[in-house]
């Protein structure tokens, strides 16, 4: 039974539950309260906890409770905020907004004269309010019982005899004189006569007289006496005279804190000033007029830094954040909130600029959305990257296609402070896709801008995009009619040299800048030369680290050849890469060209054209190892002597064209060389279709039965003339060699070079050694061929038969076509100094019958 009582008494005891945390004890000037700071347990937010221990303080218990009841009742902005009140048998707790003591800024003289102007505004206001409208007299005012919330209001507390003057039974009658350091604060009368002597005096003489006080102490620091009442020491000279009026020692003249307050807010009076503006238009901002609030929010971004931070955190913030989205404030509520911005902590950055700079650029208000760009480098850098790539981004791209040029432009211009806080997916994919968009804007401007874009971000692409991407935009943009977009793109690309290789360098970017040296604008031209200087000393450096791998292939020796009286330094001088595409087209050119002595050079072996026999030797690769004519005598033939001149680098890609062609290929191997004699390295070279009668002989000499010396010009110079006597045999395969004229196909091969001849150019010189020719060589081949058949051993007996008879049909076959064959040579060589068409029926007729 008795463990039952203690347990209801302890309940009873304990009261109700007491839903805040305490935290670190708070020192204030002596009152009958402790102060903690604490925390609310539901959601962590800050709160103050003033705390009345009973047992410690019973006499003072009237005062408490009076406290108590008059913070629950009593609401005005600037009065204590109360979140929540317990009373039990052993303390009263009271949880109010997060408060610390005004002494704490007085001692360390932390409040600008404009501040405490401020503070003194809101204070007087709240006295009016208690005296006029509560009809109540606070009695106690003093610099211990006012606060300063987190938002750097001053809040009036110490409602210990705060009593309305229509109850004869008030505390203040009775317990006046109990508050801690009253007689210190105590006007004249009430030192003299007692509280009960405030009856006869008007209700607000008690708290004028108070708040001069309060006036004296927040200037000085410090207040010991009713004799320091009325001193004008570091008050402000706009203040000095109301404030004497409030220190009357005559109740009955003092002016009332009401008629104080009414005096100092005229026009340039003493509480005149933008921040107490402030302070009465934030709370009414929703309803004012668009030419009230523009002219408010113009005041408001013009305020110095000596306000205090925390009210516009705490107070000026939320109402501008609520006027942006709901109430109209536009632009320069915003450019308020981005200036309020930079000062606030990381924590109460993220807690209420994040989430707001998420929302607002959802909002469809084109200069709301220009402000946020134009802002955003204020912000970007205190915005987590997640929350920018995956929640900002996406809104902030509408901005690329809007039909405003100017969102446009600003959405572009903002890509620079972003970028960084982007992924890589995000930047090589999304991204360069709207920056393709802009690049072809109809605005020149954007174009422009567009371009310095991508060299300002080329960082931060992709390595194996980034050259392709810079390259494809840049040189577009070369091109761009607009000068400025030219001239950025110049500078873009000396900007961003180190991005592209070396070959791109010399390969894809010089081509595309260096017609813009001739620009018609200088500007443009200025720059080109810049850019190409840039470019080239990359190029120079990449070039001279280059080693020298570079080998002249050997030059074959043929024997008979009358080699040209020049010098290696000069073949390299002649055969530069101004010519270099001719002369690799006239080494594939058919026969042999007349030496500059006039002498005629002994014929080369024609190729073997029929695939079957062709070897590695036999490829038209192998044909830029042919020696090649005097230079001077091409050159003559195909370009008539003039003065030198530039070509403009009109041939820059002939070099790459000859790589296409295949002319640079390495030698072939000997292997199918197996016929060729051992002074000649023949390198066979296409003759484009055209019959070779010099080759032919020069295959013949080459038989087992030498012949008859040949007419002059067309045998070599090494050949004996006399015909030695061949060694009769059995006739072998080796031995039936002649045959293989049957299996040259002389038909005209379909070249592009058919139509345009190599003979052209020395028609005249080939056919003068064709028509002597032609006369001698049928009669004295005719006659070599009947010898020769002659003088063919039998053939050994493959199948029955007469051996004679088989003898022969073999000799009297083979001289037939011999005959037949030299003919048909001697009529074509006959018809090619008649000229093309001539030589297009030969090869006509050539290809019928031997096709």
């Amino acid at each position: 039974m008795d463990f039952l009582k203690s347990a209801v008494a302890s309940a009873m005891a304990s009261g109700p539950p007491f839903p805040y945390t305490y935290g670190d004890k708070v020192d204030i000037d002596e009152s009958i309260w402790t102060l903690h700071n604490g925390t609310k347990r539901e959601d962590g937010s800050n709160c103050s906890i003033f705390s009345f221990d009973i047992p410690a303080n019973k006499s003072l218990l009237p005062l408490a409770k009076n406290a108590l009841k008059k913070l629950r009742t009593l609401r005005h902005p600037g009065v204590l905020k109360v979140h929540d009140t317990v009373e039990t048998e052993t303390k009263l707790l009271i949880a109010t907004e997060r408060v610390v003591p005004l002494r704490w800024h007085i001692r360390r003289k932390s409040l600008s004269p404009e501040t405490i102007k401020w503070g003194l505004h809101g204070i007087a206001r709240t006295i009016k309010f208690i005296n006029g409208d509560a009809s109540s007299i606070h009695g106690s005012l003093k610099v211990g019982s006012i606060y300063t919330s987190e938002s750097g209001e001053w809040k009036l507390g110490g409602f210990e005899v705060l009593s309305s003057i229509k109850d004869d039974e008030s505390v203040i009658y009775t317990y006046g004189s109990l508050v801690p350091d009253s007689p210190r604060y105590s006007p004249p009368e009430v030192a003299q006569n007692g509280w009960e002597v405030i009856k006869k005096h008007p209700q607000t003489a008690v708290d004028a007289f108070d708040f001069g006080i309060l006036v004296f102490e927040v200037f000085n620091g410090e207040y010991h006496g009713t004799d320091q009442a009325g001193q004008t020491k570091n008050v402000p000279p706009s203040m000095q005279s109301s404030y004497r009026r409030l220190c009357n020692n005559n109740p009955k003249a003092r002016i009332s804190v009401g008629n104080f307050l009414d005096q100092g807010v005229r026009t340039g009076s003493f509480f005149d000033n933008s921040l107490i503006k402030l302070t009465e238009g934030i709370d009414n901002l929703g309803v004012k007029t668009p030419e009230e609030r523009e002219e408010f929010l113009s005041d408001l971004d013009q305020l110095s830094d000596d306000f205090p931070e925390d009210f516009f955190k705490l107070k000026v913030l939320p109402e501008l954040i609520k006027s942006v989205e709901y109430g109209g404030g536009g632009p320069k509520a915003l450019n308020v909130i981005f200036k309020i911005a930079t000062k606030m902590s990381n924590e109460d950055f993220e807690s209420k600029i994040t989430p707001f700079v998420v929302r607002a650029f959802s909002n469809p208000d084109r200069a709301l959305r220009v402000c946020l760009l134009d802002n955003l480098h204020l912000m970007i850098d205190r915005i987590p990257q997640k929350i920018v790539n995956d929640k900002i981004f996406p809104q902030l791209v509408t901005g690329f296609t809007d039909v405003a040029p100017v969102v446009r432009e600003q959405t572009l211009k903002s890509v620079l402070v972003i970028v960084p806080k982007l992924s890589d997916r995000t930047i090589n994919g999304d991204l360069l896709k709207q920056l393709a968009k802009t690049a072809n804007d109809e605005q020149p401007g954007i174009r422009t801008n567009t371009t310095i874009c991508l060299g300002k971000i080329s960082k931060h692409l992709g390595s194996s995009t980034r050259s392709k991407v810079l390259t494809a935009a840049f040189s577009r943009s070369l091109r761009d009619p607009f000068v400025p977009a030219r001239n950025a793109a110049l500078m873009a690309l000396g900007a961003t040299v180190e991005h592209f290789s070396d070959e791109d360098c010399a390969g894809k970017i010089l081509p595309v800048v260096c017609p813009l040296l001739m620009d018609k604008d200088k500007l443009v031209r200025d720059s080109a030369n810049r850019t190409v200087d840039t470019y080239l000393v990359r190029i120079r450096k990449a070039a001279s680290e280059i080693p020298d791998t570079t080998t002249t292939a050997p030059q074959p020796s043929i024997s008979g050849i009358a080699s040209p009286n020049v010098t290696q330094g000069e073949v390299a001088g002649w055969t530069g890469w101004a010519i270099s595409s001719f002369t690799n087209k006239l080494s594939a050119s058919a026969g042999s060209m007349q030496a500059t002595n006039g002498n005629l050079v002994s014929p080369q072996p024609s190729p073997a054209l029929d695939p079957r026999k062709s070897g590695g030797a036999n490829t038209p690769l192998t044909a830029s190892r042919v020696t090649s004519p005097n230079p001077t005598t091409v050159a003559r033939a195909f370009f008539p002597p003039e003065e030198p001149q530039d070509d403009g680098g009109d041939g820059w890609g002939d070099m790459a064209d000859d790589d296409d062609d295949g002319f640079s290929e390495k030698p072939s191997s000997s292997a199918g060389q197996k016929n060729s004699t051992p002074t000649v390295a023949a390198a066979p070279f296409d003759d484009g279709g055209e019959p070779d009668f010099a080759s032919w002989l020069e295959q013949r000499a080459k038989g087992p039965a030498k012949s008859k010396p040949l007419p002059k010009g067309l045998a070599k110079s090494t050949t004996a003339t006399g015909a030695k006597k061949t060694v009769t045999k059995p006739v072998s395969k080796p031995a039936a060699k002649p045959l293989a004229a049957k299996k040259i196909n002389m038909a005209p091969k379909a070249s592009a070079d058919d139509d345009e001849g190599w003979g052209d150019g020395t028609s005249e010189t080939m056919a003068q050694g064709a028509i002597k020719m032609s006369t001698k060589a049928a009669a004295t081949k005719v006659a070599h061929s009947k010898k020769q058949a002659s003088k063919i051993t039998k053939p050994k007996q493959r199948s029955k038969g007469n051996p004679d008879k088989v003898h022969r049909k073999f000799t009297s076959g083979m001289t037939a076509r011999t005959e037949a064959l030299l003919g048909e040579r001697a009529g074509h060589l006959e018809l090619i100094g008649q000229g093309k068409k001539g030589k297009k029926v030969a090869k006509a007729g050539g290809s019928k019958r031997f096709g």
